[in-house]
């Protein structure tokens, strides 16, 4: 059976770089598979793929010898159930604010006696190359669990959060924290606040002995979190990268003016 190398390298603290999958395409994700990120992960909280085509591009990673993961769109048991039957290695769970929260996206990722996840399927024991008994037996330890802590009351929960046996890695999606520590009447907070916020969380990370992550924008970005003690990455998306590279294009070009592309 194959092993994760991106679960192991978490482990043995070292980052992790991929990216973020918002097409719903087995042609994009195939080439993708192959750029040298080890992890993509197919986003189904914020884009419409429907769940056969999750798993086709969960297989088409796997094959590339890259790790397929999803962002469930919650994390309740069936959603998780689903993509992981369907042949993910792991699954980014949005939203855990709360230790019970957290207890049950990692129950619902862990055969017992660890967890609840019923057994049954034979799709993700192909993409590990293995038996069906063979990844009933070993999928705990080999499945990445990965919570997003994305309000400040997943930041006031997050040691007993992250101290949870089975967290392999927390990850930031830095959007949803923003506009989650608005204030009542709109205030947004200043970069001063939220980068203190994110601290917190790497605080709480390093106090745990967990990895954190978040998702970020521009090399520069990665490397300045790798630097201070970040792990799991994402940069950008492959959306994000097309879309970047042809407005670069067109505005050489002078087809598009700079207020064109902000608009984007």
């Amino acid at each position: 059976m194959k092993t994760n190398p991106v679960k192991r390298d978490l482990a043995a603290g070292k980052p992790s770089v991929g990216t973020w999958l918002s097409f719903g395409d087995v042609f994009t994700a195939r080439l993708m598979a192959r750029t040298g990120f080890p992890w993509l992960t197919v986003d189904l909280e914020h884009s419409p793929i429907d769940w056969q085509m999750a798993s086709m591009m969960f297989a088409t990673i796997a094959d590339a010898g890259c790790v397929p993961l999803a962002r469930v769109p919650r994390g309740d048991h069936d959603l998780i159930k689903r993509v992981l039957d369907g042949g993910a290695w792991g699954i980014v769970v949005p939203m855990v604010n709360t230790v019970e929260q957290a207890k049950i996206a990692i129950a619902a990722a862990k055969y017992p006696p660890q967890g609840n996840r019923s057994i049954g399927g034979s799709i993700p024991a192909q993409n590990f190359q293995t038996t069906s008994g063979e990844y009933y037996r070993r999928a705990n330890d080999e499945v990445l669990v990965i919570l997003q802590t994305e309000s400040p009351e997943g930041v006031d929960n997050a040691e007993e959060i992250y101290s949870l046996p089975g967290v392999d890695a927390i990850f930031v999606g830095p959007n949803d924290l923003f506009w989650q520590m608005k204030k009542p009447d709109g205030t947004e907070p200043t970069p001063e606040e939220f980068e203190a916020m994110l601290q917190r969380i790497l605080a709480a990370g390093k106090k745990t002995g967990t990895p954190v992550g978040i998702h970020c924008f521009s090399v520069e970005d990665i490397q300045m979190r790798i630097a201070q003690g970040w792990q799991f990455l994402a940069m950008q998306s492959e959306l994000k990268m097309m879309v970047t590279k042809a407005q670069e294009y067109a505005q050489q070009l002078g087809l598009a003016t700079a207020e064109d592309l902000a608009r984007y």
